[in-house]
């Protein structure tokens, strides 16, 4: 598959970087470590749906300063599927788990995205130690709901029919590349040829490595069942809400509601941009992240 140069490669290029594989309940895990402990706060990054920890490097190329554990999540990238089901319930629980085994430390600052976002507030609900979150693109209300509710339905009917074939059929669909290049067509709102052209390839090249089809079919239902406002009174830790304001997911109104519930929390909506923060304004997102931590922005 063709490789197009990623604009944000020479901020990575800075950061040192290497894999790390742990086993959380005898299941193997991966995990990247950018930077080194001590070197700023620890960052611990959770990505959203079908990706992997590809996802928010962008963000990462524009902090220098700190310490940062991004791990695939279950049956995504180079992380073993959980045995049991792939939900919100069993990927919170395996990320609680992951910190353990890692070693994460208590003050540590939890960065989600997209989906990621679900996972991490059920998570830090359920006793996942940190300091504070940042939740870019937050799901805030249910995806049935939000401003591309035809969207979803159009995308549960392509789940429905790759679960309902047989395996290789299916899996076929589900991975086809005129759903992954659709899905970025649409959520990408930038005008930069050479800039869409580097988000079609990272969807091409990372939205289907999922392990199985009952893994992204499990995740791809939990993404679109639950919102982070079940749990907002639970989330008594600082939480910064960075919306977009042309999210087709989740509207910023959306987001200012769910800030309206959460104990202790802060807003930011960065502008002229989508549900792709991590890819189109990286930049952006990390002084979001820095406004609240005091790192330095590259």
């Amino acid at each position: 598959m063709r490789i197009v140069p990623s604009p944000y490669a020479d901020g990575l290029s800075r950061t040192p970087v290497a894999r790390r594989d742990t086993t959380v309940d005898g299941v193997p895990a991966a995990w990247w470590e950018y930077g080194e402990p001590g070197t700023g706060p620890t960052l611990l990054l959770v990505h959203g749906f079908r990706g992997d920890h590809h996802g928010l490097e962008p963000v990462v190329s524009y902090l220098p300063g700190v310490h940062v554990v991004a791990p695939d999540l279950p049956g995504f990238g180079a992380s073993a599927p959980l045995a049991g089901e792939h939900s919100i319930d069993g990927y919170a629980a395996w990320l609680l788990r992951f910190a353990a085994a890692v070693g994460l430390p208590a003050d540590a600052v939890v960065v989600g995205h997209s989906f990621g976002t679900i996972v991490a507030a059920k998570a830090l609900a359920d006793g996942l130690p940190a300091a504070r979150a940042v939740l870019i693109n937050p799901i805030a209300a249910p995806a049935l709901a939000g401003p591309n509710a035809l969207g979803t339905r159009l995308s549960s009917l392509d789940f429905a029919v790759g679960g309902a074939l047989p395996e290789r059929a299916g899996n076929a669909l589900l991975r086809s590349r005129a759903i992954t290049r659709g899905a970025g067509a649409f959520l990408a709102k930038t005008s930069d040829p050479a800039l869409r052209a580097w988000i079609h390839n990272q969807h091409d090249r990372y939205l289907s490595g999922y392990a199985t089809r009952r893994v992204v079919l499990e995740a791809f239902r939990a993404s679109v069942t639950h919102d982070i406002t079940e749990w907002a009174d639970r989330l008594t830790l600082p939480v910064h809400l960075v919306a977009a304001e042309h999210d087709d997911i989740t509207t910023v109104d959306a987001v200012r509601a769910l800030a309206a519930m959460l104990p202790d929390a802060t807003m930011a909506v960065i502008p002229t941009v989508g549900h792709l923060v991590h890819y189109e304004t990286p930049r952006a997102a990390a002084e979001e992240i820095a406004a609240v931590t005091g790192v330095r922005v590259a």
